[in-house]
Formats: C-alpha cells, sequence, structure tokens
C-alpha cells in the first residue's frame, strides 16, 4: 500500500465541496442514483465511474506503515474553512456539513492517514424511504404507544457512513472431539392400571461416546466488523446482512451531503473480532465434519492464510426521538430499509393484553367445566 494508493480518493484534512454550475450553491449525492443532485435547483451531475477496482490488503503492508498515537481527545479532529460562508467548523468526521450555512463539505487527502477506505456502499434510500420504513416498524410495533405512530412525520434523520472492516481469510483447522450415538434399550417397568399392577417395556435411549479427530479448511470472505465505537456493536449487527456486493471504489463524491464517521477502531483490533465470529463457524465445520447424533469440541487448533482486510463504509439513517421525557434511537439500514432501534411500551395497552388474556383464560375453563 503505497503513498501514492493510499492518497488517491483518500479523505483527510481541508474542505471539498460541489458547487451547482447552474445556481452556485451545492450538490450532494442523490440516494438510489449515481449522480449528485442539487437541493436547490435540481441540476443532476453524474458521479464519473473510475477504473480502479476494490482491493484486498494483506497484514504485511499494513506492519509497513506507521501507527498514529491517539492520546488526545483531539486526536484527528479537523478543522473545516467552509467554501461557502466561510465559517470554521471543528469535527474528526471524513464528512460533514457546515454548521452555519448546511454546504456539504468533504475532507481532502491526508498523507498521514494510516488507511483509507477501499470501497463504499452508497445510499440507497432517501430521506422519504426511510421515513416510510420507519413508518412501517412503528406500524408493527405490539403495545407502543399510539403516539409513536407520529413520530416518522415529525422528526427528521441523519444520513452516516460507518466505518467498517471486513477480512478474507484461508483457515485450516485441526480438531480432537468424541462423537456420540443413540442407541436405545428395552427396558422393563411396573406399573397400575385401573387399580392393577402390570408389566410394561419402553425403549431408554442411551449415547456411546467414541474419540475422534480430524481436519477441516474454509475460505472466509467478508467477514464484516464494526470499526467505529461511536455506535453499540450488538445494535449494528442487527442491521446485517449488508449487499456487500454492490459495494463500489471509493469515490468522494458518494460522501457528498451525509455524516462520515471515522474509523477508531485499528484493523489489528477488529480482527480479533473477525477471528471470534469465524471461529463459531469453523466449530460448526467441525461438528458436521464428526457426524453422529451429538458432538463434542474439545481440541480446536486454526492456523490462518492469505489474510487480507479493507475498510469499507455503510450508510446509515438515524433517528433520536423524545418521548415522554426520555431519548430513543432508531437505525435504518439505507440499503435493506431494515429498521432496528429502542422504543416505549404503552402500560395501557399492555394492561388491556392481560385482562383480555384472562377473559379469555376464564372463558375456556367455563365452556370446558359446562361440557361435564
Amino acid at each position: 500500500m503505497n503513498t501514492e494508493e493510499r492518497n488517491a480518493g483518500s479523505p483527510g484534512t481541508g474542505p471539498r465541496s460541489y458547487p451547482c454550475p447552474a445556481c452556485g450553491a451545492t450538490v450532494v449525492f442523490a440516494p438510489g442514483s449515481d449522480v449528485m443532485r442539487c437541493p436547490y435547483c435540481g441540476h443532476e451531475q453524474a458521479v464519473a465511474p473510475v477504473s480502479r477496482e476494490v482491493r484486498e490488503h494483506s497484514f504485511d503492508e499494513l506492519a509497513a506503515l506507521p501507527v498514529k498515537p491517539r492520546s488526545s481527545v483531539t486526536e484527528g479532529v479537523r478543522t473545516y474553512v467552509c467554501p461557502g460562508c466561510g465559517a470554521h467548523t471543528e469535527s474528526d468526521d471524513l464528512s460533514a456539513r457546515c454548521q452555519f450555512c448546511a454546504t456539504a463539505l468533504v475532507a481532502e487527502s491526508d498523507p498521514t492517514e494510516r488507511v483509507r477506505p477501499e470501497a463504499v456502499v452508497p445510499f440507497g434510500l432517501d430521506r422519504d424511504a426511510a421515513r416510510e420504513a420507519l413508518r412501517a416498524w412503528t406500524s408493527s410495533r405490539w403495545f407502543a404507544p399510539s403516539r409513536l405512530k407520529k413520530v416518522s412525520e415529525a422528526e427528521t434523520f441523519k444520513g452516516s457512513y460507518l466505518p467498517h472492516w471486513t477480512y478474507d481469510a484461508q483457515t485450516d483447522s485441526r480438531y480432537q472431539g468424541r462423537r456420540g450415538d443413540y442407541y436405545y434399550v428395552t427396558e422393563t417397568y411396573t406399573t397400575t392400571e385401573n387399580g392393577e399392577s402390570v408389566t410394561k417395556t419402553r425403549q431408554v435411549r442411551h449415547t456411546r461416546w467414541t474419540p475422534v479427530s480430524g481436519r477441516v479448511s474454509r475460505a472466509f470472505d467478508d467477514v464484516l466488523v464494526a470499526g467505529t465505537t461511536h455506535v453499540d456493536h450488538e445494535q449494528l449487527d442487527k442491521l446485517t446482512p449488508w449487499p456487500l456486493e454492490e459495494a463500489k471504489p471509493f469515490q468522494a463524491e458518494y460522501l457528498a451531503g451525509f455524516q462520515t464517521v471515522r474509523y477508531d477502531v485499528e484493523p489489528e483490533d477488529g480482527l480479533v473480532t473477525a477471528k471470534e465470529r469465524m471461529a463459531g463457524v469453523i466449530t460448526s465445520d467441525c461438528r458436521a465434519d464428526i457426524g453422529g447424533d451429538e458432538q463434542r469440541v474439545t481440541e480446536l487448533d486454526t492456523r490462518y492464510s492469505a489474510l487480507t482486510f479493507k475498510l469499507m463504509l455503510l450508510p446509515v439513517w438515524f433517528l433520536t426521538y423524545l418521548y415522554a421525557g426520555t431519548s430513543w434511537q432508531v437505525m435504518v439500514n439505507a440499503r435493506t430499509a431494515e429498521v432496528i432501534g429502542e422504543r416505549p411500551y404503552s402500560k395501557a395497552k399492555i394492561a388491556a393484553a392481560v385482562v383480555c388474556g384472562l377473559a379469555l383464560a376464564a372463558l375456556i375453563v367455563f365452556l370446558v367445566m359446562a361440557r361435564k
């Protein structure tokens, strides 16, 4: 990963904006398209395609690059000077909007950046489509307050690209364990029927365990790990699956008009999480290889080869709304319309459901008793 490769199209210090050739305003990327559109006059200009392909990078390349220390909270903070109004905006994001005139700003190349985005999955849903997805989500929430359904109409969305690492690897694993095979033994027992003692037989299941060992191999492609700590990882995982096959080579134009969060999880740290996720799949492969009715994997040794990574940006619509004095957050996958988030519960609806449940149970008991 030489200096030229790392700088090509990389975001960094200094702002870049995209003036509209028709009216002079700023054009932004239009979700669900390959164009940049002026929100004022509607002028469109195509995002020029690039011949560069999405690359995977080896950890040998990464080892040759310096690790940037992050010893203070100001590390990575940039000062954007808006070309529209001249205002100064401080941010550690790779793209943002001017806090005064809302001009879309994208960071310029930064030669000190350790890893640059290699690919981006562009926004596929605009605000209206994200709002419709939220409306469908709120309508399907049982026991949600009726007023919650108005949130999608009253609140605004914020679109953000979130950094993610993807990892590829070829794995070779040797295991030791035990295979369990069921077998049945006929047992005789005595019971009482109609006041009399009777002898019966039954089949009792047992397990025969056999020591086993073996070897499994698997190729992993694009194991996804969040590259930011600003959003809960468990919540982000619920937005999967992502259509990673729709990723495009990184171009700054896709970022215009959206916030882009800089990664704060280093690729080496993300690899630890990726290996944990691979381990679960490998263990399942071992169980399948063992066969039988039950399997126990007691020892597992995995060797990794052809290990590569890349930094990818994924699009999310965020909504934080206030309900009954409490803030609630919702996220929308800006490609698949998957919605996840927090929501309040209606005590009145829950109480009504409990009452209805008790009434139904009482009715069933009454009908059963009436038939006797």
